[in-house]
Order: C-alpha cells, then sequence, then structure tokens
C-alpha cells in the first residue's frame, strides 16, 4: 500500500504557493492585456462630430476659392440669419425648438449647394467633386439630425423656400458665390456645432 510521506506533501504545499505566486505576479499584466470597452459615442457626439467634420470641408473648398478682392455679398437672400446667433445665446437654448431649427436650416443650406454644384457642373469647376462630398455628407448629417428629433420628439419645420440668383453666365460669378455661401455655411457649422455640445446635457435629461 503506497504511504503518503510528510516531506513529499511540503514540497507539494511549495510548489502549489510559488505557482500562486507567479500568477500573482502575472496578473497585472493579463489586466493591461485585456482590451478596454470603448464608450460608444452618443448621438448628440455623432452631430457635434459630423458638423465638426463638415465645417472642416468648408474650410478646404474656401481655400480653393481665395480672393484678392472683396466677394460682392448678399446674393442669397434667403440664407439662415446668423447675426442673431451669439456664443451668449448658446447657454439659453431650449433643445426641441434648436434641433427643429437646425434641421431646417440645413435643409435650406442643402438646397442651395445643391443649386451651386449643378452650376458649377456647367463650368467644369476643378472643386466640383468636394462640393459633391461635402452635399453627400450634409444630407447625413441632416438624416442624423432628424433621427435625434425624432427621439425627443421635436417637430420637423418646413424648410423657407430658398431665393437662388439667377443664371450665372461667368465662371467668375460662380466664383463669388460659392465664395459666400461657404463663409456663411462655415459660420452656420461653427454655431451649431457648440449648440450641439450645449444641448447635449438637456437630450441625456429629456431621454431618461
Amino acid at each position: 500500500m503506497y504511504r503518503c510521506d510528510a516531506s513529499e506533501g511540503v514540497l507539494l504545499d511549495s510548489s502549489s504557493s510559488l505557482l500562486f505566486s507567479l500568477l500573482l505576479a502575472q496578473l497585472p499584466v493579463f489586466v493591461s492585456a485585456s482590451p478596454v470597452p470603448h464608450r460608444r459615442p452618443s448621438d448628440m457626439d455623432r452631430l457635434s462630430n459630423q458638423t465638426k467634420h463638415l465645417m472642416k470641408l468648408t474650410q478646404e473648398l474656401l481655400k480653393e476659392h481665395s480672393f484678392d478682392s472683396d466677394v460682392e455679398p448678399h446674393r442669397f437672400t434667403s440664407l439662415p440669419e446668423m447675426s442673431n446667433r451669439s456664443a451668449h445665446s448658446l447657454n439659453n437654448l431650449e433643445l426641441k425648438p434648436t434641433l427643429s431649427q437646425l434641421h431646417a436650416d440645413l435643409k435650406l443650406y442643402e438646397h442651395h449647394f445643391e443649386w451651386l454644384n449643378r452650376v458649377s457642373k456647367k463650368h467644369h469647376h476643378p472643386a466640383l467633386p468636394k462640393l459633391v462630398e461635402m452635399i453627400k455628407e450634409m444630407k447625413s448629417l441632416i438624416n442624423l439630425l432628424h433621427c435625434q428629433m425624432l427621439r425627443v420628439e421635436a417637430p420637423r419645420l418646413t424648410p423657407a423656400t430658398p431665393s437662388l440668383p439667377p443664371h450665372l453666365p461667368y465662371q467668375f460669378d460662380v466664383l463669388q458665390s460659392s465664395h459666400e455661401l461657404l463663409q456663411h455655411f462655415k459660420l452656420f457649422c461653427d454655431w451649431a456645432y457648440r449648440a450641439f455640445l450645449s444641448l447635449k446635457p438637456k437630450v441625456n435629461a429629456a431621454v431618461q
């Protein structure tokens, strides 16, 4: 009959203790090697990120439409009014009316840029591919915003009818119109980006 030797038991206990100590020493390595789950961006994060991306595209297009002389202003009379949208007003924004107004404004810009796209095609403008990309990204932002409006039950406003310039016979007229429209849209994107950041806590409170 096999008889357990006491010295063998001590040896086994020592080996187990050593193995346990080694495992404990390696534990921080295992933990650090484990993938850290990324926080899923919220709808408002996606809206602000997409707006920031649009602003970057606008700035790139403006560099391609730089002018040494002043551009004739007020070719577009139906663009959203920006003079009443200051940084101070961001603290007092109401959630649903602001989302609804931003959506209506973006739809209006969409009409203007689609018009500019059609005119630019006729004159074979070199910046046309980037303009097409910008319109695509704008439509994506409009869809994201509409989904957010549905979640918080914000009403959808009817956009104003755009008042577009008459036929532009010369490429220089197209360039000037592009410059004015892009400058205006850059201001809008800057304000809309700040507005989405300001509204984020209010959206979180509304959906809880």
